[in-house]
């Protein structure tokens, strides 16, 4: 359950505080505008974002396993090392974002749901730690996730 509801999560970024490494599983942010957020480690899992801004945010490390952000603008976000497993991505505007390593992990996408998602120019590069999607990640039509960088995982 999240530390905070989505008002005072707002007002924190207003602000200009960071919520890095907060408990925020499960909130509603759907539509909000986090522009300037600094939410690196923080905990997103199940949250809904759907339709919410969220481009050239630090969301590093952040667990949004299940969240909900379907047509959300993820353009030139950093998400490097987060947890997007079961995440739904649909619609999402992830073009130019950085899905690279940080020491130990790439981006997590297995059971990810990428359908019509704009991908162009994100960073998915291929290293052994780089990004990773599995059999049940559903992509955009004509997307070659290896491609681009990702790395099958079973």
């Amino acid at each position: 359950m999240a530390d905070f509801t989505p008002e005072e999560v707002i007002q924190v970024i207003e602000d200009g505080r960071k919520c890095v490494g907060a408990d925020l599983q499960g909130i509603d942010l759907c539509d909000a505008d986090l522009t300037g957020a600094n939410l690196i480690g923080a905990n997103l899992s199940g949250a809904d974002l759907s339709g919410a801004i969220l481009n050239g945010i630090y969301l590093g490390e952040a667990n949004l396993s299940y969240a909900n952000l379907r047509e959300a603008n993820l353009c030139s976000t950093n998400l490097s090392s987060a947890d997007l497993r079961g995440a739904n991505l649909s619609f999402a505007d992830l073009s130019k974002a950085n899905m690279t390593k940080t020491l130990l992990n790439g981006v997590d996408l297995s059971g990810a749901i990428l359908n019509e998602a704009d991908l162009r120019g994100a960073d998915l590069p291929m290293h052994r730690a780089g990004a990773r999607y599995n059999a049940t990640t559903k992509r955009p039509a004509g997307f070659d996730p290896e491609a681009a960088g990702a790395a099958l995982v079973e």
